[in-house]
């Protein structure tokens, strides 16, 4: 069974970046297509971005399209998500998933979950 541990959240100002990891131990995770979600005080939990075993196709959430990259090092078995220009509406509690080898935007369709890491963007 795989176990996720997110890590590199933190509080930001408006404009900065941050880098967050995932790392996957107890499992391959070149065998699963891996995926970030948030969930925001009082909201439900949203797809932000997603990508393929291999690592050859991704897809983002419109809200962070251009401004958040994902990507992945399968011998290091470990999962990131580059953010860049963060936003106060970005502020949530960011969890990595994984499921199968194709990706999805439903939070419902993965498997295995870590426990979360927060990003906090200040204005």
């Amino acid at each position: 069974q795989v176990q996720l541990v997110e890590s590199g959240g933190g509080l930001v100002q408006a404009g900065d970046s941050l880098r967050l990891s995932c790392a996957a131990s107890g499992g391959t995770l070149s065998r699963y297509a891996m995926a970030w979600f948030r969930q925001a005080p009082g909201k439900e939990r949203e797809f932000v971005a997603a990508i393929t075993w291999t690592g050859g196709s991704t897809d983002y959430a419109d809200s962070v399209k251009g401004r958040f990259t994902i990507s992945r090092d399968n011998p290091k078995n470990t999962l990131y998500l580059q953010m860049n220009n963060l936003k106060p509406e970005d502020t949530a509690v960011y969890a990595c998933a994984a499921r199968g080898r194709w990706y999805t935007k439903k939070p419902h369709d993965y498997d295995y979950w870590g426990q979360g890491t927060q990003v906090t963007v200040s204005s």
